[in-house]
């Protein structure tokens, strides 16, 4: 299948490499993540939207191209999300464990190298997040959020400029075989 001239869709399993990292990288790239979006947004409140434990989960799954490793590192960032914010615990920690499931399987049919499928998986798993926190807070803690699909909508796009932008710093932390 061809799009604009590019791959959208791997075509064998050769191309279907997995990307690899350091050790440190897979437990600092997580924290900073989350210290970022605990801390940053004290000092610059116009900053609150982004969600970048969300984007390093995603970002990780597709690369990575496993979906216990996306599954794995989607459970603990957002068990550790849990524990940092005001939020029940269990809340991040299952929705990111099915985001980081999905974005690596979908990581292992498409070709995530291209900065354009890279947008729209971001744009894509955010507003899949947010729409499973939103049903997670209405059927596990009986509350009634508001459905705001306009607001995610808007933040999606923010956050998946901010991802396209983080996906490519990430990249250079990748080892090469």
């Amino acid at each position: 299948m061809s799009y604009s001239g590019e791959r959208i869709l791997l075509t064998n399993q050769r191309e279907s490499r997995i990307s690899r990292y350091r050790f440190w990288v897979m437990l600092v790239i997580p924290l900073a993540a989350l210290l970022f979006q605990i801390y940053v947004p004290l000092f610059f409140r116009f900053l609150k939207f982004l969600d970048l434990p969300l984007l390093v989960v995603i970002y990780l799954g597709v690369m990575r191209r496993n979906p216990v490793s996306g599954l794995l590192m989607g459970a603990a960032v957002g068990l550790a999300q849990d524990s940092l914010a005001k939020t029940p615990l269990g809340m991040y920690g299952i929705v990111n464990t099915l985001v980081g499931y999905f974005a690596a399987s979908i990581g292992m049919k498409l070709d995530v190298e291209n900065v354009t499928m890279r947008l729209l998986l971001a744009y894509f798993f955010f507003i899949l997040h947010e729409l499973l926190y939103w049903i997670m807070q209405r059927a596990l803690l009986r509350e009634l959020p508001p459905f705001d699909w306009q607001g995610w909508l808007v933040t999606g796009l923010l956050n998946a400029l901010v991802g396209a932008a983080l996906f490519h710093f990430l990249d250079k932390l990748r080892v090469t075989a």
